[in-house]
């Protein structure tokens, strides 16, 4: 049923009568998240400026029973921050604020709604460097960042969200706040709580300040492009130079529906004449990253390597990885509707993945372009299609059921950074197993008794 007049009355007398959207129109941004094919309208947006704000909302939430989605940007790809039915959609983005930079400590203290790309600016500006960058980063917040774990171009060397957060500030679903963590390099006291609220879409509790770890920018670093007529010998490239024991900053990997598609939206001059390309970067001690570089040359060039080209600056290194970062918006202008996807596996198996989602592209008769963060296992299977095509989104469903499985299989996982959120709660009971299910499920009913946070979200 529709939220009561006297629930909305409460929420303006929080946060004040211009920061509760109620209208139809106002209400249909929020309506969806950068999940194809999936929406449903909230009851309400309310947007908080305080922590004091959350406390109020939640413990109003608690007394009239009414489902909280947390929501910053609305970047996330699994549905995590999709509205439920009538529900109050607590919007963060005013909570924007960087409350400390620590250069003594290497930490940085910022609220939800700043950005991935204000704080690794925020970083640069005084000489220290903050690694993850989700492909969202210009517009994703930290908040959700958190919530879903995010990873990015640079994982494969320098870990993912979670690696760089010390601390959280979370409003638990009662109302009651809490800070679990520090700024101390070592903190073995008791449970790592703010390791449990990483990664938990938003159904444990509402993230309201987080302390992040910096790390010192890397001396020198280079950036290569290098071109393939087959996707398995790219995979294969990326396997022998992980069993090299070389650990690249970047080893990103495009087919070529993505080249394509990629270099008629950017139009930086990306080879067209592949199957494949892999963007490597590697960086540290000059001397280390000349190494590194020529050793994924000739790595490269063994296993049949068309063209290996060395970025000449910084200018077109980093015009090589935005074209990586726009691939999803890239292959978004080519169909109606754009499924990404995100099948992790180990990386040994990686030539075996690829193969595998070129069959089922082949056997279902779709359009699928293929790219991710290859040298962490990560690939993102990226159907084209449209939503109003009944016939092929059922096409869709089956090919969706055989990748997992195929991942699973191998050893990998349903999601490597992209979270479970609506779009693959069916599948995690396969993934994780009867006893993980059981225990999220605890954990979930001990912290928020009454189901009002992201209801529906991971499991039902």
């Amino acid at each position: 049923m529709p939220l009561a007049y006297e629930v909305l009355e409460e929420l303006r007398s929080i946060v004040g009568p211009t920061l509760v959207l109620t209208s139809k129109e106002d209400l249909i941004p929020y309506s969806f998240d950068g999940t194809a094919a999936i929406s449903q309208m909230p009851g309400c947006v309310a947007f908080v400026r305080s922590a004091a704000d959350v406390v109020a909302i939640l413990k109003l939430a608690q007394r009239t029973k009414t489902p909280v989605v947390t929501r910053g940007s609305g970047t996330g790809l699994s549905g995590g921050s999709l509205p439920s039915q009538d529900c109050i959609v607590l919007c963060t983005v005013r909570l924007d604020r960087i409350l400390e930079v620590d250069r003594a400590n290497l930490t940085m203290l910022v609220e939800p709604g700043v950005t991935t790309l204000q704080v690794a600016d925020a970083a640069t500006a005084i000489g220290l460097f903050y690694p993850p960058d989700p492909g969202s980063m210009k517009i994703s917040t930290i908040g959700g960042n958190v919530a879903e774990n995010s990873g990015g171009l640079r994982g494969l060397k320098y870990g993912i969200t979670r690696n760089y957060v010390m601390g959280l500030q979370v409003v638990l679903a009662d109302g009651e706040i809490m800070f679990c963590g520090n700024k101390c390099v070592k903190d073995v006291a008791g449970y790592s709580l703010k390791d449990l609220f990483i990664g938990s879409e938003g159904t444990l509790g509402v993230i309201t300040q987080v302390l992040l770890k910096l790390i010192p920018k890397p001396a020198a670093k280079k950036t290569m492009v290098a071109t393939f007529s087959q996707m398995d010998a790219a995979a294969q490239t990326v396997s022998d130079i992980i069993a090299a024991q070389i650990i690249p900053c970047t080893l990103e990997f495009l087919d070529r529906t993505t080249i394509h598609c990629v270099e008629a939206y950017a139009k930086i001059g990306l080879p067209l004449d592949c199957e494949a390309l892999l963007l490597m970067e590697t960086d540290g001690h000059p001397a280390q990253v000349d190494d590194e570089a020529r050793h994924m040359e000739d790595i490269a060039r063994r296993n049949g390597s068309m063209e290996v080209r060395l970025a000449k600056d910084d200018a077109e290194a980093n015009k090589l990885a935005s074209a990586r970062r726009s691939a999803f918006s890239a292959l978004a202008r080519v169909a109606p509707t754009t499924i990404l996807e995100d099948a992790t596996v180990p990386r040994s198996e990686l030539a075996r993945m690829v193969r595998f989602v070129e069959q089922i592209a082949r056997k279902y008769q779709l359009r699928i372009g293929t790219f991710g963060h290859m040298g962490d296992g990560n690939l993102h299977p990226t159907f084209l299609t449209d939503e109003r095509n009944h016939e092929e989104m059922r096409r869709i469903e089956e090919a969706f059921h055989e990748i997992f499985d195929e991942a699973i299989r191998l050893g990998g996982t349903i999601t490597g950074e992209h979270g479970v959120g609506l779009a693959k709660k069916h599948f995690l009971p396969k993934f994780a197993g009867d006893a993980q299910m059981r225990v999220m499920k605890e954990l979930r009913r001990s912290l928020d008794p009454n189901g009002i946070l992201n209801p529906g979200k991971m499991f039902d």
